[in-house]
């Protein structure tokens, strides 16, 4: 069997190294998605046009849900498929005013559904990976289900 070795002595199969080098920049695309919506908002669009992942769109239904886009759709077919972004603003403001992102590719944050708490007292929200696809923390605690938390946004 072909292996893989790394610094700590330890070794992949050769199949298993290449399968998540493929993932590496696919898991963590939602971390683009949310700055190419913030900067946006910034500069004042009124959409923005980001590239298509099925995960992507599980952040923008509950980012919709959260009142903080106002609408997607997905546009195109295979390939190049986009998503559609029309951004939301109150009294001329962005509604996002803030991200924090909690889960890197450096270090993964996992809690159980009682650890979670409500963020900026109530006028956030928290996003997490869960069993039953991505959801809000308010979404999570009800159905009483943890998971990674991804980023928190306000």
């Amino acid at each position: 069997m072909d292996c893989v070795g790394f610094a700590l002595g330890k070794s992949l199969p050769a199949a298993r190294y290449r399968e998540l080098k493929k993932l590496h920049g696919k898991v963590f695309m939602y971390i683009n998605l949310i700055t190419q919506l913030k900067n946006a908002q910034a500069v004042k669009k009124e959409s923005a046009k980001v590239v298509y992942s099925k995960r992507d769109e599980e952040v923008l239904e509950v980012l919709k849900r959260g009142g903080y886009i106002e609408n997607f759709e997905k546009k195109g077919r295979g390939a190049k498929r986009i998503l559609d972004v029309q951004l939301k603003y109150h009294d001329g403001r962005g509604v996002i005013s803030g991200i924090k992102f909690i889960s890197k590719p450096s270090r993964r944050f996992y809690t159980g559904y009682k650890e979670i708490k409500p963020s900026k007292s109530g006028y956030g929200i928290f996003v997490l990976s869960t069993p039953r696809g991505i959801l809000t923390g308010r979404e999570a605690k009800k159905i009483k289900v943890g998971g990674e938390m991804l980023f928190e946004i306000w």
